[in-house]
């Protein structure tokens, strides 16, 4: 069964914020992506069920080794669709939203086709 938006989107917060912290708290996934903390509650509730998180008795946030990989790979498409739209002349912040919004839903297919254009034509790969 395909994960939803917005589980996605948790994912790849705390994903990046791991990458910027050696932990990661349910606060602070809400303070980056501008949601209640009750919602954040529940996704994270939702991500320890579906075997994709933990959370140890300190409130740390960890991913298990399934939910950091569908999390870089969410990662990774947004940096790759977010580099092509800059290469393509759009501006940093509107390529990262529209990035953020196509990544949950551009087929697997269609990602790598750019992605492998990018790799020929743009530069180094994300990862």
């Amino acid at each position: 069964m395909a994960m939803q938006e917005s589980g996605e989107m948790y994912l790849e917060t705390i994903y990046v914020l791991s990458q910027q912290s050696s932990t990661v708290r349910s606060i602070d996934v809400a303070e980056h992506l501008g949601y209640s903390k009750p919602s954040v509650s529940r996704a994270v509730g939702l991500l320890k069920k579906d075997g994709f998180l933990l959370m140890d008795e300190m409130g740390h946030l960890k991913l298990t080794e399934s939910g950091e990989q569908k999390a870089k790979n969410i990662y990774e498409r947004h940096t790759v669709l977010t580099r092509m739209f800059v290469n393509l002349g759009v501006d940093e912040e509107t390529a990262a939203e529209d990035a953020c919004r196509i990544e949950h839903y551009i087929s697997d297919r269609s990602f790598n086709a750019i992605k492998a254009h990018m790799l020929q034509y743009g530069g180094k790969e994300e990862n």
